[in-house]
C-alpha cells in the first residue's frame, strides 16, 4: 500500500471532519477516497485532499449547501453569490421576526379593540403576490400594491384594500385590490371583482405591514370568543393611501 495514504481516522482528524462526514462526502462523491481496500472496504486518503477536506468543512460552517459546494470546488467562482443573497433574505426576515417579538414583549399579546362595522359592495381592481410564509406577508403585500398602483394607475386619491387567507399555510396569494368605478374593466396586468359588503370585525392596525399578523391574531381571537365563524375566503386590510404605515385590518364575520 502507497506509504502517503492515511486511514480514514487519521485523515478525519488532519482534515477536522468527522469519520462519518467522509463518508457522508464519499457517498456523495464530493470527497473520493484515494483508495478502498477490496477486503475490509476501508477508505483511505492522500495528504494532499486534506485541503479539499478543510474548504468543505468550511464552507459547511459558513452554511453553504453540499450542492453549491460542489460547484465551488469545481470552480464556479459566483457560485455563492446565491447563497450570500439567501442568507440576506433570512437575515432581513429574522429581523423582522425579532420586531415583532420585541412589540409582544413591550405590550403583551395583542389586545386590539375590536368594533363591527358594515361595509358597502366595492367594485375592486386586483393583482396578486406569493407569500411564502406568514414571515413573508409584508413584502408580499409591497411588492402587490406597488404593481397594481403601476398598472391601475387610479386618477384620484387611491383606496386600498388587501386580501389575505383566512388559512395560512406554507405558501399562499396575497392580493391587493385598488377601489375603483363600478364601469372599471380588467387590463392587462389586473382583474376586476366586486368585493360583497356585509359585517365585519374591524381592528386598526399600528405598525409595518409585517406585524399585520399580530392585529389578525387579536381579530380571530375576538371572533372565536364570541363564536362568531368567519365567512368568505380572505380577510381584508383597507389603507387609505399607499404605501401606508398604519393600515386597517378589517376581518369578516
Amino acid at each position: 500500500m502507497d506509504g502517503d495514504l492515511l486511514p480514514i481516522g487519521q485523515f478525519a482528524r488532519l482534515s477536522r471532519l468527522s469519520v462519518k462526514q467522509l463518508r457522508h462526502y464519499d457517498e456523495l462523491g464530493l470527497l473520493v477516497p484515494a483508495w478502498v481496500d477490496p477486503g475490509s472496504g476501508y477508505r483511505y486518503y492522500r495528504r494532499a485532499q486534506a485541503r479539499q477536506a478543510l474548504s468543505i468543512g468550511l464552507l459547511r460552517s459558513l452554511d453553504v449547501p453540499l450542492p453549491v459546494i460542489r460547484e465551488v470546488l469545481a470552480g464556479a467562482t459566483d457560485a455563492l453569490t446565491g447563497v450570500r443573497a439567501a442568507q440576506e433574505a433570512e437575515l432581513a426576515r429574522r429581523r423582522r421576526t425579532l420586531a415583532a417579538l420585541e412589540r409582544v414583549l413591550a405590550g403583551g399579546l395583542p389586545a386590539v379593540p375590536v368594533r363591527v362595522v358594515t361595509e358597502p359592495e366595492r367594485t375592486v381592481a386586483v393583482v396578486g403576490e406569493s407569500a411564502a410564509g406568514p414571515a413573508d406577508v409584508g413584502r408580499a403585500t409591497s411588492a402587490a400594491i406597488a404593481r397594481l398602483m403601476r398598472v391601475a394607475a387610479p386618477a384620484g386619491p387611491p383606496q386600498l384594500v388587501g386580501l389575505f387567507p383566512i388559512d395560512l399555510e406554507d405558501t399562499f396569494p396575497v392580493r391587493a385590490a385598488l377601489v375603483v368605478a363600478p364601469d372599471r374593466t380588467p387590463e392587462p396586468g389586473f382583474d376586476v371583482e366586486v368585493l360583497p359588503g356585509g359585517a365585519f370585525a374591524c381592528a386598526t392596525h399600528v405598525g409595518p405591514y409585517d406585524q399585520i399578523p399580530l392585529t389578525v391574531h387579536a381579530v380571530l381571537g375576538w371572533c372565536a370568543e364570541r363564536g362568531t365563524r368567519c365567512a368568505g375566503r380572505s380577510a381584508r386590510c383597507t389603507c387609505p393611501t399607499p404605501p401606508p404605515p398604519n393600515p386597517t385590518s378589517l376581518s369578516p364575520t
